[in-house]
């Protein structure tokens, strides 16, 4: 029987480095069989997504799970283990425990209270007997699945992972072949197969078979019969690729799509082409860019296998075989390629391939993993789509080794140069979009957005016809009836003519309930009044002066929280940049409101770095709006293109609860062209007192691709310095016009991060102290809850939350000062 776990997170891991965080990854056990995952940089709540089998012969066996974090110099520290019993498993119902999150457990019993974390696990057995192509293994172990007269490999699977192993066996493979095969397999049995499988790692069994062979008449026909049907059931997975996308999309959760790979975007290109479309061309069977493409790289063998079904349907696969071309540092050399669909929903589709090539030096301790995500594009003004492409890639070391920035290094090199010619063969088949393009057609799709108009009897009617205001008209006509046919009474008690007093309890508590109810009729009415005369579009305004123009297009929201006892919200947006701010107008009852909105902020001096977007419900002029969620979009971790039309979900806990959302169209333009950048320095030049030199253009572009900044961002001035921690770093300071940050390189070690000049809420000069190496201290402390991306560099936070940054060692303390 087959045991298949899946590990998919964990949350709450516990910090084991000096900067707060963790590099986990998950080891499992079962017998003398272990498999481990790719290990997570940085991160407390790590996500693996990968699946690994296990051959199970005992089930009075535990499974052991145990979370370590990664150590580069020292031995892996322990995080937490548990133990799921085998025998648990197989007496489920369905022979599965489902998808559930156990808790972590540390080895010493005097440390039982502290908290480990948790992780999601699925572990199941599984109902097909056939062994998929395993991910990564441990110590190069390779669990054995046992047959009566010989043993076969039985690897695991990841779901965005690789395979370590040789590609499914080709339809035509004869049964001679398979028995070859099994042949050197059975060599295991022998005493010099045993001595060779101990003493070589990564057993080459076809190297073993020389201390002894066996005939293949001994392997007994059921053993054949059985790989040969494993092969058939393979094949018969396989399936059209234009239904494979159909089920695909039937079955799509409805998740976003994947984040950019870490080690870096090879690919960012928008094309006049519809994305389904766009897959087609790069993954489809019949699809001729992947043959012109190995022609041009200069890639022979090329075999595509055909994409199958995994796990019940659950992932699309497919393995591709190829002889990659010499370079100048390598030799020709076979790669092994695994391609899996991680979403195809009709319009979003992403890709993870996971290359491995053991021929090369060190190949067995890493693969190369690269991400294809395909998204819809912006409409062109000629009505045609586009989609945008990017690919990102990043290594995986399945063991650790010395050699890990120079393997690093030479990948990045080797895919830069590939996917370049990869980008022109792309732009011969389909036409690119020129970001400008999609621009500078700002003014045609603003035209074609048209105010929702709204008659104020309609919307008088849908909201005042509530059980609030048909009661009080009631009471009314109800009391205004009774006075009407009722005499009046006598004067008595405390009464006199002109003041007329109730006479019981039960007239009091009417009154009371007639003045609440008529109060409530009231405030409507004024927030009704209210909410008509706030104008929020800009339409036919334009923004005035010349500098950086901004102009949101406020289009649509979905699934907005409903706050109101009706069971919708009367939602509207402010929009607040640099300190300006802008507001919609107010939708009533609506959880879908459309508003078709443009607002324009006046030409600004400094490029914004940050746009925040409020959601509030109407609840009257006098009273407090309650939020029903925010965003914020940063303009310069951001590119423009992807702005021009996007969807922008929205945080908080209402939010979050609905999955809400705002499409908003965003265009930021510059009025003033070059010269914007050299009216900033003179600015800054009379403020500081010191000549600014203008960057040339290759030292700006190589800022921005440092720190992946946009293209409008420009460099002002860069100092050496040392940052402060626990031990002094020496490397430089970067400053521009939105952003400060720091890039260190230390042995190949690199630290880097940067933050906003508008998140920094004090900046304090500490004098020379003996720990400062005798230099003055420059002491930024950012604003609660910001920079959090950059905390790594962070030397401390104080009471209130707010991170403080150290630098100092500066050439020139003057001029960095000023």
């Amino acid at each position: 029987m087959k045991l298949v776990v899946r590990v998919i997170e964990a949350r709450n891991i516990p910090a084991m480095d000096l900067n707060g965080f963790s590099d986990p990854y998950v080891r499992l056990q079962l017998g003398r069989n272990r498999f481990r995952t790719k290990v997570v940089k940085k991160s407390l709540n790590p996500s693996w997504g990968e699946e690994f089998s296990f051959w199970v012969e005992d089930l009075s066996e535990d499974l052991v799970v145990s979370v370590l974090d990664e150590d580069k110099y020292f031995n892996d520290d322990f995080v937490g283990q548990l133990r799921v019993p085998v025998s648990r498993v197989f007496d489920a119902e369905d022979k599965s425990l489902g998808t559930t999150w156990y808790s972590l457990h540390p080895k010493s019993k005097k440390s039982r209270s502290r908290d480990c974390g948790e992780i999601l696990l699925n572990v199941f057995f599984s109902q097909n007997s056939g062994f998929m192509p395993s991910h990564s293994v441990d110590d190069h172990v390779l669990p054995l699945r046992k047959h009566p007269d010989f043993t076969i490999e039985s690897p695991s699977r990841s779901l965005c992972g690789s395979s370590r192993s040789s590609s499914p066996m080709p339809s035509g493979m004869r049964m001679e072949d398979i028995g070859s095969k099994e042949e050197k397999l059975n060599a295991q049995k022998t005493i010099a197969g045993r001595i060779a499988q101990i003493f070589v790692k990564n057993g080459d069994l076809a190297s073993c078979t020389s201390a002894g062979s066996i005939d293949s008449s001994e392997l007994s026909e059921t053993s054949i019969s059985e790989v040969y049907e494993n092969k058939l059931e393979e094949q018969s997975s396989s399936c059209n690729f234009e239904e494979a996308m159909k089920r695909m999309e039937s079955t799509d959760q409805g998740n976003e799509c994947l984040s950019n790979l870490p080690g870096g975007v090879l690919l960012d290109q928008l094309y006049v082409v519809a994305s389904s479309e766009l897959n087609s061309l790069l993954f489809a069977p019949d699809s001729n860019f992947p043959t012109a493409l190995a022609d041009l790289q200069g890639t022979t063998e090329l075999q595509q296998g055909p994409w199958v079904f995994e796990n019940g349907g659950d992932s699309l696969k497919r393995v591709v075989t190829s002889i990659k071309a010499a370079s100048k540092l390598i030799k020709a050399v076979k790669a092994t390629e695994d391609q899996t669909y991680l979403k195809a929903d009709g319009k979003v589709f992403a890709v993870l391939a996971s290359v491995s090539t053991p021929d090369v030096m060190y190949g067995s301790t890493f693969k190369v993993e690269v991400l294809y995500c395909i998204t819809p594009g912006p409409e062109m003004p000629s009505g045609e789509q586009s989609s945008r492409l990017v690919i990102s890639w990043r290594m995986n070391f399945i063991q650790n080794t010395m050699m890990k920035s120079m393997i690093e290094g030479g990948a990045r090199q080797g895919l830069k140069d590939s996917y370049a010619q990869y980008g022109s063969l792309l732009a011969q088949n389909v036409n690119p979009v020129d970001p400008k393009d999609v621009g500078s057609n700002k003014e045609q799709v603003l035209a074609s957005l048209q105010a929702e108009r709204q008659s104020d009897w309609k919307l008088a009617v849908q909201y005042f016809v509530n059980i609030t205001v048909v009661s009080t008209i009631f009471a009314v006509l109800y009391v205004s009836t009774h006075i009407w046919i009722a005499t009046p009474s006598p004067i008595q008690g405390l009464e006199f003519v002109g003041l007329d007093l109730p006479d019981s309890i039960g007239e009091v508590i009417v009154c009371i309930l007639l003045a609440i109810q008529g109060e409530r009729v009231l405030k409507m009415i004024a927030r009704f009044m209210q909410a008509r005369a706030q104008k929020g579009s800009d339409h036919g305004v334009k923004a005035q002066g010349d500098g950086w123009l901004l102009t949101v297009a406020l289009i649509e929201g979905s699934n907005l929280a409903a706050v109101d006892s009706s069971g919708f919200s009367d939602p509207y947006v402010v929009f607040t940049t640099n300190g300006k701010t802008r507001t919609s107008s107010i939708k009533f009852q609506k959880s879908d409101p459309l508003w078709n909105e443009i607002f324009e902020f006046d030409a600004m001096d400094e490029p914004p770095s940050m746009l925040d977007v409020e959601v509030l419900d109407f609840d009257g002029p006098f009273d407090e709006a309650t939020s029903l969620g925010h965003a914020e979009i940063n303009f310069v971790k951001t590119n423009l293109s992807d702005l021009a039309d996007v969807w922008i979900p929205l945080q908080g806990k209402l939010a979050q609860a609905c999955q809400s959302k705002l499409h908003l169209r965003i265009f930021l333009n510059n009025t003033r062209g070059n010269n914007v950048v050299k009216e900033y320095l003179t600015k800054m030049e009379k403020e500081v007192g010191k000549k600014i030199n203008l960057r040339s253009p290759q030292t700006n572009s190589a800022f921005q691709k440092l720190f992946g900044l946009p293209p409008e961002e420009f460099l002002i001035n860069d100092f050496t310095c040392h940052l402060k921690r626990k031990m002094p770093m020496q490397g430089r300071l970067f400053m521009s016009a939105r952003i400060i940050g720091f890039h260190a390189n230390l042995f190949g070690h690199k630290t880097k991060f940067f933050f906003l000049w508008e998140d920094i809420d004090d900046i304090q000069f500490e004098t020379p102290t003996l720990s400062s190496m005798g230099s003055p201290i420059i002491v930024m402390t950012l604003r609660k809850g910001r920079g959090m991306d950059a905390r790594h560099g962070a030397k401390s936070q104080d009471a209130q939350g707010r991170l403080k940054f150290h630098f100092h060692s500066f050439v020139s303390f003057s001029v960095a000062q000023r």
